[in-house]
């Protein structure tokens, strides 16, 4: 097979756009998955019959793809919303809208009947209703129609790094191999992730998972730029292998920019993109909230 050419920084904004489109040319379902700022244009242009809801951290951005298993820092794992860029303090019918958008376009896309698209649109409601109950319990995982949860469940319970090497950088050598997904960086951007992980807000946040104590010293093995994601394709995205108390540790580093949905304004919303995400994954997914930092 011919080597593929990394493309330039400069060629990063055109490559990374190509990429984009591909992906949502995919389906039905791909487009409005990676069209976030599509669907909050719908919705302004369908003011009057989204009903108000109350100020709450809401996803922003809650379709199927953002939803899985999270790991908390000591290895327990739940089902939850695992991409927060676009949270913000707003209006709960939208995270409802864009899900249940989500798996209408999904359902289209298996050619499954009008009738299953109801019933998976039923559920969604009575689950979301479910929750909001007062005084209302987290109720064990049961029953044929959780199947497919418990075995998400079991699978993120089973993986270890090197499963998570062989899907993200190929092999569990302390390198990251430059590809079609891994792109080289510039000596800048090498030196300010060096220079980030120094940093001691960062550095807790590393050492505070488990097996790892919070005197140890963190070394930067590898870095690379990470075509990743689809509606957040030109970002600044890094892929950072970090060494630690001779464990690895694979770090995702995103650029946090303005959210796409809308906010309510008498919210008390950091203006800070990065501390914004932070503050939503903390009260939307405390497992992943954790386990993130703004800088």
């Amino acid at each position: 097979m011919p080597k593929f050419q990394q493309p330039k920084p400069s060629q990063r904004p055109a490559w990374l756009l190509n990429g984009q489109n591909l992906k949502m040319a995919q389906s039905a379902h791909a487009y409005v998955r990676g069209n976030t700022a599509k669907f909050y244009e719908w919705l302004e242009n369908a003011k009057g019959t989204v009903p108000d809801g109350p100020a709450i951290w809401i996803c922003g951005d809650c379709h199927i793809g953002n939803l899985g298993p999270v790991a908390n820092a000591e290895g327990q794992v739940e089902i939850g919303i695992r991409d927060l860029d676009q949270t913000v303090i707003g209006n709960p019918a939208h995270d409802l809208i864009r899900l249940g958008l989500s798996l209408a376009t999904a359902a289209r896309g298996s050619d499954l009947p009008g009738v299953t698209t109801a019933l998976m649109l039923e559920q969604m409601v009575k689950g979301y209703t479910s929750a909001l109950q007062a005084n209302g319990k987290k109720k064990p995982l049961h029953g044929d129609g959780l199947k497919p949860v418990q075995l998400v469940m079991k699978e993120a319970l089973n993986r270890k790094w090197r499963h998570l090497a062989q899907e993200r950088i190929e092999d569990v050598q302390p390198t990251i191999p430059l590809g079609p997904k891994f792109w080289a960086l510039t000596k800048q951007e090498r030196e300010e992730i060096h220079r980030l992980f120094q940093a001691d807000e960062v550095g807790s946040l590393i050492t505070c998972l488990r097996a790892r104590g919070k005197d140890d010293a963190i070394e930067v093995l590898d870095a690379a730029y990470w075509m990743k994601g689809c509606s957040s394709l030109g970002r600044l995205r890094y892929a950072v292998l970090l060494g630690v108390n001779k464990l690895y540790c694979l770090i995702d580093i995103k650029e946090a920019v303005q959210a796409r949905a809308p906010g309510y304004d008498s919210a008390d919303i950091p203006r800070n993109h990065a501390d914004r995400v932070v503050a939503g994954a903390r009260a939307l997914t405390p497992f992943l909230g954790e386990r993130i930092a703004g800088s």
